[in-house]
């Protein structure tokens, strides 16, 4: 199963997974969390951004026949091994489990960074 290829791409976002900026919306921490998960577990996953990627949406014909018809209304869409599996919402961490045979618990560790700050006495 680690060779399969899951694309997800998102609407137009203020950076790469949403979750930035004052009010972050919980289903993008969710699926950024997912991704993370399961890109440590060495499964291909990626995720493109409609601002900051749009040549890899026209690119895709799948895509490009998506956002003609319904418009980016209709991201974000998920494709898995060049197929069309989901248009217009996130995969379910129920799906993802699915898709790549791990459990759902397993798709929830949030990315960890450890910030150091060093104190200057006066």
């Amino acid at each position: 199963m680690k060779d399969m290829k899951i694309e997800i791409f998102d609407p137009a976002m203020c950076c790469s997974t949403g979750v930035c900026g004052p009010s972050v919306d919980p289903e993008l921490t969710r699926v950024a969390a997912a991704v993370y998960s399961l890109e440590k577990k060495g499964f291909e996953i990626k995720r493109y951004n409609l601002a900051n990627e749009p040549g890899i949406f026209a690119e895709n014909e799948t895509i490009t026949q998506i956002l003609n018809e319904k418009g980016p209304d209709a991201l974000p869409v998920t494709i898995v091994d060049s197929q069309l599996k989901k248009s217009g919402k996130y995969p379910t961490n129920e799906e993802l489990s699915e898709w790549f045979g791990v459990a759902k618990a397993e798709l929830t560790e949030k990315p960890k960074k450890r910030v150091s700050i060093q104190l200057k006495q006066l």
